[in-house]
């Protein structure tokens, strides 16, 4: 029997300290290995261009949610309650920003509904507000360089 994978809570524990001791915000993201646009969300965060500004500001965590039969193993245990608790689930992904503490700062809830990856350009005017919110000290360099890898991604 495979391992079980580590709880919400101990997740969000650890990424509690690296925060605390590096004075960053927490980006929590709730993912499934179906969902295309959750992969498209982490070729985002994950690119030569913006995971060096994503690192400086926050512990980027994944919570796997909502996998369905011979893949619910995966499920984060305690991941839909987390998911609930910071305003989800409306799709996926769905993502928030938590403090160094772990309170929610904001999410992807837009007055529209869930944005996931940002790619519509109002998905894309949330998403830079969640930024403000999240990271108050990123650069306008910073943000400029985000906002236009998410205005110009291929569609």
């Amino acid at each position: 029997r495979a391992q079980e994978p580590p709880s919400a809570d101990s997740i969000l524990a650890e990424a509690r300290a690296q925060a605390q001791a590096s004075h960053r915000a927490i980006f929590v993201i709730f993912h499934a290995s179906w969902c295309g646009w959750c992969k498209k969300l982490d070729s985002f965060i994950e690119s030569a261009e913006i995971e060096p500004i994503f690192d400086e500001y926050f512990v980027t965590v994944h919570i796997t949610v909502e996998e369905r039969s011979d893949k619910k193993a995966l499920n984060t245990p305690g991941g839909d309650e987390l998911c609930k608790r910071l305003g989800g689930p409306s799709g996926l992904p769905f993502h928030a920003f938590l403090d160094s503490q772990g309170s929610l700062l904001v999410n992807s809830l837009a007055p529209d509904g869930n944005i996931g990856h940002p790619d519509a350009p109002e998905e894309v005017d949330w998403f830079m507000a969640m930024l403000a919110k999240a990271a108050p000290d990123m650069t306008h360099e910073e943000t400029t360089i985000l906002e236009n890898w998410l205005r110009h991604q291929k569609h």
